[in-house]
């Protein structure tokens, strides 16, 4: 399996004056096609690493590598166009399910019916079709997430990123979307890194587990690998608070 990203010596700080390291990401290599669940204690650095996966948070020192250029050799634009972000609250447009879904496709110029047939089939696939004419502001917390999710599928991006989708969910609706996204992500084999606090979460959507605590980058395996063999004593205690 090839690299789509490499993450090499990354910093990232904060603050106007005293400029403290809030990410520290030494190495980090994320395969084509595989899912990367990002755990960690909130705070840690998790979104803080999406967001300059992103290109939203400039780092301080570092380098990134985007299918073998740099980041910084990419266009912005152009950049753009490869990647989709699922931010934890759903950002959607006052509009109807279906113009929110469209709207990204629409700025790339497809044609109508280019637009309406991935759109169909990303409402079918995420379970909505039936709430297709229904406003943003008509949609149930569930039923916004899982337009969002389509919204980023639609595009087809070669790097997926989600950052706790499930937070802001009931229980019932939580549990539905995990199993839903779950089988997606297990058939579709996209690139897509996810973040979220929950190891058992983590573990059935990640193909290998990345654990963020207090801003750095601590270890990268298999769920059940970390859960045995922890790379240190703040992951050990982390692991034990999860259990608690």
């Amino acid at each position: 399996m090839s690299t789509l990203i490499q993450v090499r010596d990354l910093v990232v700080r904060r603050g106007i004056r005293t400029q403290r390291s809030v990410l520290e990401v030494p190495k980090l290599d994320v395969r084509r096609g595989e899912v990367l669940a990002l755990v960690g204690p909130n705070g840690a650095g998790k979104t803080t690493l999406m967001l300059v996966l992103a290109r939203l948070l400039k780092p301080e020192s570092g380098t990134i590598v985007f299918d073998q250029r740099p980041l910084s050799q990419w266009n912005a634009l152009e950049y753009r166009r490869k990647i989709s972000f699922v931010f934890q609250a759903p950002l959607l447009l006052d509009m109807t399910v279906v113009e929110n879904v469209a709207l990204g496709l629409k700025f790339r110029g497809l044609k109508k019916d280019q637009i309406y047939t991935r759109v169909d089939h990303w409402l079918q696939r995420l379970g909505i079709t039936s709430l297709s004419n229904r406003r943003a502001g008509e949609l149930s917390g569930g039923e916004a997430q899982r337009v969002s999710l389509a919204r980023a599928f639609v595009l087809d991006p070669e790097l997926l990123m989600l950052d706790e989708p499930f937070s802001a969910l009931d229980p019932p609706a939580r549990a539905k979307l995990m199993k839903d996204l779950s089988d997606l992500l297990t058939a579709d084999h996209r690139t897509v890194i996810i973040v979220t606090h929950n190891l058992k979460d983590a573990a059935r959507l990640g193909d290998r587990v990345a654990v963020i605590i207090g801003g750095k980058l601590r270890q990268v395996d298999l769920a059940n690998q970390i859960k045995s063999r922890p790379a240190d004593g703040e992951v050990a205690a982390f692991l034990r608070e999860l259990h608690n």
